[in-house]
């Protein structure tokens, strides 16, 4: 099953009406793509907690790192850049944390509330190399910017 992006921001469009909570947002947002595509085996959110530092938000999948700098890994370098990364083989990218040794590809979207400062990265890992294209980057970047450009 691979995701139905048009039907996926429909359903979460309904389920977030109205709410202006960061942290319900995210974890409804999580539960409802983790939940959409079978190539997803771990999907979250790091948080921007404080500047250059990223903390766990909620997730779906097992446990994941508590704490990324912006200098770290594949979530630091979305966060850092503000642009998506799309990593077809983790263990190619300089400076990959591994949260979870069965990762083997990865997407990590940065968040920006309305004001478009950057709240957050979302952060979809794979047990599948090279899992993510194109159409997943244009896809979940439209149902965060849908979300999140209500705070």
């Amino acid at each position: 099953m691979t995701a139905d992006y048009p039907a996926l921001a429909a359903a979460i469009a309904s389920l977030t009406a109205g709410e202006t909570d960061a942290i319900a947002l995210m974890a409804t947002v999580v539960c409802e793509v983790h939940h959409s595509d079978s190539r997803f085996d771990w999907t979250g959110f790091y948080r921007v907690v404080e500047p250059e530092l990223l903390k766990i938000g909620p997730y779906q999948g097992g446990h994941g790192c508590l704490v990324i700098p912006f200098s770290r890994g594949v979530c630091g370098a979305a966060a850092r850049t503000g642009k998506v990364q799309r990593v077809a083989n983790v263990e190619s990218f300089a400076g990959h944390i591994a949260c979870a040794t069965s990762t083997r590809s990865e997407i990590v979207l940065p968040v920006h509330d309305g004001k478009g400062e950057l709240i957050a990265v979302f952060d979809i890992d794979s047990d599948r190399p090279d899992a993510f294209t194109e159409a997943d980057s244009d896809g979940l970047s439209a149902i965060l910017a849908s979300v999140f450009s209500r705070l």
